[in-house]
């Protein structure tokens, strides 16, 4: 009898913290990380107390919601150590930690170390910077890179980039790509003749105009 009655109870604890994490990577990538713990509950369709039981405090589910996104970018980094091709390596892990900052308003805020509840994510800007630095060191010694490049210009590069997140999440990942393209040409060695980004400017985007000329 006892075990017919516990079994359930922890299908059910399962099911909840399914929902607490799905409702929390809806909530903390649409709104960032300042959206309240109780509108994730409301998400979930669970009380405050379920939430808290399963996560205790807000860092302990922000570390948890965004799990993945921590996989992808650290996979990303170990690819592009490994790639033979230093500027291959050095534009692609660039290329990718844009797109995962377009996907989600809430890891960007949680990559750049933008609230104090996060600073276990410190760990993984810190080794993805420390990444780009000796992708650096190599495309650079193999002549693709500009000479005065320094890792605190992609520091800034992703602090421009979170102002996409106003845009429409379509329109967003579209213009991210773009604008990594247009960065990652930026910082090439002058001399190197590349195709332009991808694309025109994306439908959606606030800040596209209609350059066409009458004649």
């Amino acid at each position: 009898m006892t075990a017919e009655v516990i079994h359930p109870l922890r299908s059910d604890a399962r099911d909840n913290r399914a929902r607490i994490l799905d409702a929390a990577r809806t909530v903390f990538g649409e709104e960032g990380l300042g959206a309240p713990m109780r509108e994730v509950a409301r998400r979930a369709g669970i009380g405050p107390a379920t939430l808290y039981r399963h996560f205790p405090a807000k860092r302990d589910l922000l570390t948890e919601t965004f799990a993945e996104q921590r996989r992808v970018c650290r996979t990303a980094v170990r690819d592009a150590l490994a790639d033979p091709d230093p500027w291959h390596g050095f534009r692609t892990v660039i290329e990718q930690i844009c797109e995962l900052h377009a996907h989600s308003r809430g890891f960007a805020d949680a990559f750049m170390a933008a609230f104090p509840e996060v600073m276990d994510f410190a760990a993984d800007r810190e080794q993805s910077l420390r990444a780009v630095a000796e992708l650096a060191r190599r495309a650079r010694e193999a002549g693709r890179l500009r000479p005065d490049f320094v890792v605190d210009d992609l520091v800034l590069v992703l602090m421009a980039h979170r102002g996409l997140q106003d845009t429409p999440r379509d329109a967003r990942v579209a213009a991210s790509r773009r604008y990594a393209a247009y960065v990652i040409e930026a910082f090439r060695a002058p001399g190197a003749v590349t195709p332009p980004p991808p694309g025109g400017a994306p439908r959606g985007c606030p800040h596209s105009y209609d350059t066409t000329v009458s004649p």
